[in-house]
């Protein structure tokens, strides 16, 4: 095993000058990358979405975001730059989606993932997100069936101790040194989705 340095993330919201930045990893994770435009008419036009970036010291390492529709946060896209993944990095972006969603009104937060996914699953399921449903055909590049997964009230004690804690435990995590991660570590995926484009990548 070889010692990393700890990884010192800070979360922001997403600024316009953000998305060169943004849009280098949202090329370098997924085969039909958004435009850059896109994120700028998000973050100036659209009412109903926040998006945020993670940043490694001022590096910009990670980013996501959420639409709030009435009471529920979807989230919209997510990933995290190659060089940076399965360092936690993911982990610290959705709790703050989680604790953003909360914030602004949202009474619950749900997403799309690829049915095949275990890993981003079971990251789901630790942080709360339960199955509720299946959307068929949902990945235009496959055709693959996207699972619907979605919180318990963000509200409830049950959820605020859970992020509590998790929140704790990868502050721990984050800073000290640690070993390099093994294949099978979780934290892998594709996930969120404004509306039939639902991604996760922090494989």
């Amino acid at each position: 095993m070889v010692a990393r340095p700890p990884v010192r993330v800070r979360v922001d919201r997403m600024t316009v000058g953000d998305i060169p930045a943004v849009h280098a990893i949202e090329s370098r994770s997924f085969s039909t990358p958004w435009p850059s435009y896109a994120f700028r008419q998000e973050i100036e036009t659209n009412r109903l979405a926040r998006y945020i970036v993670a940043r490694d010291e001022e590096r910009i390492v990670g980013y996501a975001g959420i639409w709030l529709m009435v009471d529920e946060a979807h989230i919209t896209t997510f990933a995290v730059a190659p060089d940076r993944r399965r360092r936690g990095i993911g982990e610290a972006l959705l709790i703050a989606l989680l604790r953003m969603s909360g914030q602004v009104g949202a009474s619950v937060a749900t997403l799309e993932v690829r049915v095949s996914n275990m890993p981003a699953r079971k990251l789901y399921e630790k942080y709360g997100f339960r199955p509720a449903g299946i959307r068929p055909r949902y990945y235009t590049d496959n055709n693959e069936d996207a699972l619907i997964m979605t919180t318990g009230e963000l509200s409830s004690r049950e959820m605020r101790m859970r992020l509590d804690h998790l929140e704790s435990a990868l502050e721990a995590r984050l800073s000290a040194p640690e070993d390099e991660p093994d294949d099978d570590d979780e934290g892998d995926g594709e996930s969120g989705g404004r509306p039939r484009r639902a991604r996760w990548r922090d494989a």
